[in-house]
């Protein structure tokens, strides 16, 4: 073999491992249902005590949210990633409700959480978490 050759082949060899990098990269993280499992059950324990309904909200909302991001689902804010996963989930109405829910609690403006609401809002996020693979069908 000649020297070019040889040049060749370990150039292209290393542009086929950068680009394999990179695209591994890309791709979307297999969720570890037994860890969301987990969190979603110490989340629902909260839910006995309306005191702790926007604890139980809070996580249900941080929990969406690391679920987008390990999917890899493009957006800086919670909005922009729910915007782009849109198209997965099967309550994208419910879904929207309570990430409005949360945002409104968390600013200040509910005091009280109507026992509708929060039900409503964590049946949505379980469903939008389940759709995302986070959560066990």
């Amino acid at each position: 073999m000649t020297i070019e050759v040889v040049v060749i082949t370990v150039f292209a060899f290393l542009v086929f491992v950068i680009l394999g990098v990179f695209i591994f990269r890309k791709l979307p993280k297999k969720l570890r249902v037994e860890k969301y499992t987990k969190q979603w059950k110490e989340l629902q324990q909260k839910c006995r005590d309306k005191s702790k309904w926007p604890i139980a909200l809070s996580e249900a909302e941080k929990l969406l949210e690391k679920a987008l991001k390990k999917r890899k689902y493009k957006g800086k804010t919670m909005g922009a990633m729910m915007v782009s996963a849109q198209k997965i989930f099967t309550d994208n109405d419910g879904v929207w409700f309570a990430h409005n829910l949360y945002k409104k609690v968390s600013a200040g403006q509910i005091k009280n959480i109507k026992e509708d609401d929060i039900k409503d809002a964590l049946i949505a996020y379980r469903q939008a978490l389940r759709d995302l693979g986070a959560l066990p069908k």
